[in-house]
């Protein structure tokens, strides 16, 4: 009896994802993986060739290779938007130009790591939260995240592995589409 209250008070999942297409927010789809190296971003890159093959126009906003050849050898001949470079206490690192994706604005967009921490003087703090701008712009965005990575999961982590994992990834962070009255 309480199953069947529960799905009554729920939000009917074709009415949010018509509400989001309307509200024309951008779809997230994540390629997740239960550690570091079993194949997230080649996977993702792999889908994301078969959609270019279909005629979707999409770039590269940031893919973390990691030097594997096979990974590096998907990414070939995929447009690419190039990282912007910031400067944080006299050393420079590249970071997702999203300025840049958002000004080529393509139908979907590649952004790995999901969890990653920006360096300071990006415009946000975390990898998910310029996502999240890109989706708000209606840019589809693939992405990768490892399980260590969801926030909730720290603890459980940490007893398990004994490392506590410091870029995690806030499952509250996502907007909810609210109902229509």
């Amino acid at each position: 009896m309480a199953d069947h209250q529960d799905r009554r008070n729920r939000p009917d999942p074709d009415a949010l994802l018509g509400e989001a297409k309307r509200a024309g927010r951008g779809r997230l789809k994540i390629f997740l993986g239960a550690a570091p190296g079993v194949g997230k971003t080649y996977a993702m890159l792999e889908t994301a060739r078969e959609r270019e093959r279909e005629g979707l126009d999409l770039v590269i906003g940031v893919v973390e290779g990691h030097g594997r050849r096979e990974t590096e050898a998907l990414v070939e001949g995929l447009e690419s938007v190039p990282p912007r470079t910031i400067d944080y206490r006299g050393l420079q690192f590249e970071e997702l130009d999203l300025d840049a994706v958002l000004a080529r604005a393509p139908k979907l967009a590649l952004v790995d790591e999901l969890a990653h921490t920006n360096v300071p003087g990006s415009r946000h703090l975390k990898r998910y939260q310029d996502v999240e701008e890109m989706l708000g712009a209606g840019i589809d965005v693939y992405s990768t995240l490892n399980i260590q990575h969801l926030e909730s999961l720290n603890d459980i982590v940490e007893r398990i592995t004994g490392i506590r994992v410091r870029e995690t990834l806030p499952i509250a962070c996502w907007p909810r589409p609210t109902r229509s009255s």
